[in-house]
């Protein structure tokens, strides 16, 4: 098994919790890594419909014959299981004895506020970053090829390309997560709505935009959009709330989760076909954004990631909080540094005065340096 990062934050939050949940994205690793963090422990699916029925049918019984606790994966299959759960691990008072993971936010995440609050450390763990790539020694060295390729674990854990994975991957995932989340006729319909989110990652959500390109309603828009967070396929980054004295863009900038299946959506079936993509530059930034996310997701954190524009177009891709003070990251794909990428940043930094920390640009060269008070960070350094 390739080392996940979240492990450090799942071993601790085990100390402190009776139960420890890890959701994210299908095949992402949850159960692997759930695994081999408790390899001792009893380990059952409830996508197993043997299993399944004797949960829902009799969740007490279900949960009696794990005297030492488990792993019970795909728990939101079950949503009575949550209830029992409470009651066992109130009267028990053990840490770490219950390991739950699941692929959808609504059904486990639901479960755990309305039931389970207070008891229950959470883990969102997506496919794999540049750093752990980098430290199994599976990171490209060609950036083509990484935005290409994504995170997913299967595609470095068995002999598949993307080209080959990602159809079956979306395929289940279309079969499965949406029929039990969504009651969507048009199967079709709903996938031709996934690959024009993906054109759009980088990007102003437009949402009246979106429902007219695919020929549905506004408010279905919202709700499919809404599952696709929620099976952490993509992220809607928000602005930042504090203007500065400038009108600030209130509209928030969607994002896919994984770099790989964004390309995929967008037709792009080998690495060569990036080098001069018209989408290059909006997957780089996903990229980048992504690995920002997964960071903080892997030390059990929330992502609390912005970014800002004001009304004329000043922007700044990425801001996160420091303390009191803010750092600012601008991204850009090409390999060349050029000088007009730092009047975004130089703009901001006035806007922000003592509030702005030394800002980053993140660009698509292979080496990095300071210029003229920005920290240059080449590609290769988000692994770092």
């Amino acid at each position: 098994m390739i080392p996940r990062q979240a492990q450090a934050a799942a071993l601790k939050l085990v100390q402190g919790f009776p139960i420890l949940a890890l959701t994210g994205p299908r095949q992402s690793g949850k159960t692997t890594l759930a695994c081999a963090l408790f390899p001792q422990r009893d380990y059952v699916t409830l996508e197993n419909p043997e299993q399944r029925e004797f949960a829902l049918r009799d969740p007490r019984g279900f949960l009696d014959r794990f005297r030492d606790g488990a792993i019970i994966d795909e728990a939101q299959c079950c949503p009575d299981l949550f209830s029992y759960l409470q009651g066992i691990v109130d009267e028990r008072r053990r840490m770490g004895e219950f390991v739950l993971t699941g692929s959808q936010q609504f059904g486990l995440c639901s479960g755990i506020s309305q039931s389970l609050a207070g008891r229950v450390g959470l883990v969102q763990l997506l496919p794999f970053s540049m750093s752990e790539l980098a430290a199994a020694g599976l990171l490209s060295h060609d950036l083509d090829r990484l935005l290409w390729l994504g995170g997913y674990p299967p595609i470095y854990d068995r002999d598949l390309t993307p080209d080959l994975w990602f159809p079956n991957y979306v395929a289940t995932y279309v079969e499965r997560d949406v029929r039990q989340l969504l009651t969507v006729r048009d199967l079709d319909l709903f996938q031709r709505f996934v690959k024009l989110c993906a054109a759009r990652t980088g990007q102003l959500l437009n949402l009246s935009s979106l429902a007219m390109d695919c020929g549905i309603s506004h408010v279905t828009a919202r709700e499919w959009l809404s599952v696709l967070e929620a099976s952490y396929l993509t992220v809607r980054l928000p602005p930042y709330f504090r203007n500065f004295g400038k009108r600030l863009v209130k509209t928030p900038k969607l994002y896919f989760l994984d770099v790989g299946l964004a390309a995929w959506l967008l037709g792009i079936r080998d690495a060569e076909t990036l080098n001069t993509h018209a989408q290059r530059g909006a997957l780089f930034e996903t990229l980048a954004v992504s690995e920002f996310v997964k960071q903080r997701f892997n030390a059990a954190q929330p992502a609390d990631l912005y970014f800002w524009r004001d009304n004329v177009g000043h922007e700044v891709d990425l801001l996160f909080e420091v303390g009191q003070q803010l750092q600012s990251v601008e991204i850009k794909s090409g390999a060349t540094f050029v000088t007009d990428w730092l009047d975004a940043l130089r703009k901001w930094t006035g806007f922000a005065g003592d509030a702005a920390l030394p800002p980053w640009l993140v660009y698509g060269g292979a080496v990095g340096y300071q210029r003229e008070g920005v920290t240059v960070l080449a590609w290769r350094d988000l692994a770092k």
